[in-house]
């Protein structure tokens, strides 16, 4: 991602002679981006716009609630759509080209593999070699999405890699995975009209708070996202040829022998990420992997297990999966490395959103994870459901919006936890973000004056517990 410009521009400017290696290999399907990485071309850009596409879907219907009158049907343009979303994503590739040639980096459009510790192979597209050597090198190349290894995964089948900038409709689609990615493109789908299925294995957004993540798949269903559980595919068939064409699913239950299938215009599969570092000569350096997934462990200034070699990002074992995480522990490398900085990356209460339907904010502890650290009686969770105001006069949602804190009751009720479901998660989440990252207690929220009427005010408000067992629904301003 941006790492590309952030680092490397880090590391320029205190004076270094930087090179940048950036390939990026095609999908099965055969797609293809441009400079800045998973999040700007296949990640948080396009999702977040084709999220806000669907948002603008349910603000049209609730509109006529609000007195606006329009006679013309409303449908959705899927070209028109992706045609903008990859326009303005061409405009970001130009400027990370410009910037890293502004701060006088080398960039090159070649595949970097290892072939000695302090030395490279790079191959470009029409398969030229040049060779490099540095002094030390960062490894931050990322993840792609994961195939089931089943009959006509790679063939029919299509990813996130490839849906932002899929040339026609997908139709029909089904959707296989509960990740985040999973429930976020489903969630997207739906919400521009598509009929949407999602096949889920066993939990969703595995790693989170399963309360909240029940509770975001819950109004997905509502809202007529289908769920097929505990199934996994088994083989997926080409019925018809087209842009899209039609495919056929089997798919096996889990806990019994039950086979179902299946007919869809696009197969979408989304479980999960594999980290780029099988095929870039790691052995070759003597830089130490995980065999199991990949990872690579560092220490607690991104440095491997080879002095000179570092490593940030996605392929971190046992680190947050997240853009601004890369770019934070990439920067502050670039300037211990450089700079006389001693500043390390804080990968503590790192705020995320997961951009569902009804969105889902979180810093900190999942409820299940603080009672395994600390003990079910020596934390509190404050929780509510609540109605924002705007979704009062359209007449929906009422009191599916939910909110809680888990506190420590051993340390000042400190919160350790903090999970919103509803809109405008991310902006809601990122200033709680740096209240607990400056160990803000119940009793702090407790004095905060509220902005009303406003949903994050919700947090300042916090009564009921859910030891208690009282009602939390919310009824009135």
């Amino acid at each position: 991602h941006i790492i590309w410009d952030q680092l490397p521009s880090e590391a320029a400017m205190l004076g270094k002679k930087v090179m940048v290696l950036d390939y990026v290999v095609p999908t099965p399907k055969g797609t293809t981006w441009g400079l800045g990485g998973t999040c700007v071309n296949v990640g948080c850009i396009p999702k977040k716009l084709m999220h806000q596409t669907a948002l603008l879907g349910t603000a049209m219907q609730d509109a006529r609630k609000f007195g606006w009158e329009f006679n013309e049907t409303v449908k959705h343009n899927w070209e028109t759509m992706t045609t903008a979303v990859n326009n303005y994503i061409g405009s970001l590739n130009w400027g990370y080209r410009v910037a890293l040639r502004d701060k006088n980096v080398n960039y090159v459009n070649s595949y970097a593999e290892f072939i000695e510790p302090h030395k490279i192979k790079a191959t470009n597209k029409r398969k030229k070699e040049t060779f490099h050597t540095a002094a030390k090198f960062v490894i931050a190349t990322g993840e792609r999405p994961r195939y089931l290894g089943i009959p006509g995964d790679k063939e029919y089948c299509i990813t996130s890699d490839d849906l932002f900038s899929l040339p026609y409709c997908p139709g029909k689609t089904l959707v296989i995975g509960a990740s985040y990615v999973a429930l976020e493109c489903g969630g997207f789908l739906a919400g521009i009209g598509l009929d949407v299925t999602v096949m889920v294995r066993s939990i969703l957004l595995r790693g989170f708070d399963q309360d909240m993540a029940n509770r975001a798949g819950e109004h997905m269903e509502e809202h007529g996202v289908k769920f097929i559980r505990k199934f996994v595919p088994v083989k997926v068939e080409e019925l018809e040829a087209g842009t899209p064409g039609r495919l056929k699913v089997t798919a096996k239950s889990t806990e019994t022998d039950e086979i179902i299938e299946g007919e869809y215009n696009t197969v979408l599969i989304a479980v999960g990420r594999d980290a780029c570092t099988d095929k870039i000569g790691l052995d070759k350096a003597g830089v130490k992997v995980n065999p199991k997934n990949g990872k690579i462990p560092v220490n607690d200034e991104e440095q491997t297990n080879v002095p000179h070699i570092y490593a940030v990002g996605d392929i971190l074992e046992g680190k947050w999966e997240l853009t601004p995480v890369a770019i934070q522990a990439g920067k502050l490398l670039a300037r211990r490395l450089y700079g006389g900085s001693t500043v390390k990356c804080d990968y503590i209460n790192v705020p995320t959103t997961v951009f569902t339907p009804l969105e889902y904010g979180s810093c900190g502890l999942s409820e299940e994870r603080a009672i395994e650290l600390y003990g079910q009686d020596n934390i509190d969770v404050y929780h509510s459901l609540f109605w924002p105001l705007e979704f009062t006069v359209p007449g929906r949602d009422n009191n599916r919006c939910y909110s809680k804190i888990i506190c420590n009751k051993l340390d000042s009720e400190r919160v350790i936890g903090f999970h919103y479901l509803g809109p405008n998660a991310g902006e809601v989440t990122q200033g709680f973000g740096a209240a607990i990252k400056c160990g803000v207690t119940k009793e702090q929220l407790s004095t905060t004056i509220g902005i009303h009427p406003t949903c994050a005010e919700v947090f300042t408000t916090l009564e009921v517990t859910k030891r208690s067992g009282g009602d939390i629904t919310q009824s009135g301003c």
